[in-house]
């Protein structure tokens, strides 16, 4: 507590996280304000399978985003520089906004059509939507993460970023990001497009291109200071790229709705290479954050 009055300016607004922090600031959007109207009417054209397909993608983010809010914590208690904190903060806020978007889209789009077709209401927390591979890969990240209350170390806070921000948010979001706004944005013939779905992903992902910039610095600090072996990085990511991998195949589609699973399992593979080159790799620099952005939009 004494840091805040020893007369220093600990907010350094050159400061990469501090970048990110404002960067989120500046691109605020609301779950409510996305309309769904649309996609309300044209889930109505899908078929059966295609929409249970929709149902269990859905599932597997709504759980996926209430995992990552609920662990996120354990970081911005250990984090010390303000301007990580302040990040941090917003990363938090944000990972909210994503469990409440899917929430919305369940309740409000998901759940009244399983009414008009005459099916029994499901829960999107029923473990049937989810493989054994997506939960071992969050519980996981659930340990790594709360490893820090009671371990803080270069190599702990390696594995927690790894964990979190490279594999959850970096690979398995993204491909899931790319497969579903692929799928639904009208391009595929025969399947409706469903803009508040696309427009909600778009802004997701918008803010996990943010969240995976700040974990991919913190890592490539880690690195260039020589507190944490680049190898011990390579095996870890490998070993969370195959589990990550085995999580894609079991929840991508068949296909029929523009993108199936080898499409989906190259896209993550493709991912994790490009997210290890640009931490280990000393003549790749991090993409500064209008570029991160940018790229999670694409």
């Amino acid at each position: 507590m004494t840091d805040a009055f020893d007369g220093a300016d600990r907010i350094d607004t050159d400061a990469r996280s501090y970048r990110y922090y404002r960067n989120a600031v500046e691109r605020h959007w609301d779950p409510a304000d996305v309309d769904l109207q649309q996609d309300r009417v044209r889930v109505a054209a899908l078929d059966d399978d295609t929409f249970d397909q929709l149902r269990g993608v859905l599932a597997l983010f709504g759980a996926g985003e209430e995992a990552v809010t609920e662990d996120l914590a354990p970081l911005g208690v250990v984090l010390s520089d303000l301007n990580d904190q302040l990040f941090v903060t917003t990363q938090l806020y944000e990972e909210a906004k994503h469990a409440d978007f899917f929430h919305r889209y369940w309740s409000t789009v998901v759940a009244r059509e399983e009414d008009s077709r005459g099916m029994t209401r499901s829960n999107p927390r029923d473990p049937k939507w989810y493989s054994d591979a997506y939960v071992e890969l969050f519980d996981r990240t659930e340990d790594a993460m709360h490893r820090l209350l009671t371990e803080d170390t270069p190599q702990t806070r390696a594995a927690a970023f790894c964990h979190y921000h490279l594999t959850i948010e970096g690979i398995l979001a993204q491909t899931g990001y790319y497969g579903i706004q692929t799928s639904f944005d009208g391009s595929v013939p025969g399947v409706p497009e469903l803009p508040g779905l696309v427009e909600g992903f778009g802004n997701i992902r918008a803010d996990e291109g943010r969240h995976v910039g700040f974990g991919m610095a913190k890592l490539e600090e880690l690195v260039e200071s020589g507190a944490v072996d680049p190898e011990e990085l390579h095996e870890l990511t490998a070993e969370l790229a195959t589990l990550t991998q085995q999580a894609v195949a079991g929840a991508a589609t068949d296909g029929r709705t523009g993108v199936g699973p080898d499409e989906l399992a190259e896209y993550a593979a493709t991912k994790h290479a490009e997210r290890m080159t640009q931490i280990t790799d000393d003549d790749v620099e991090i993409p500064d954050v209008e570029a991160l952005v940018d790229v999670g939009t694409e």
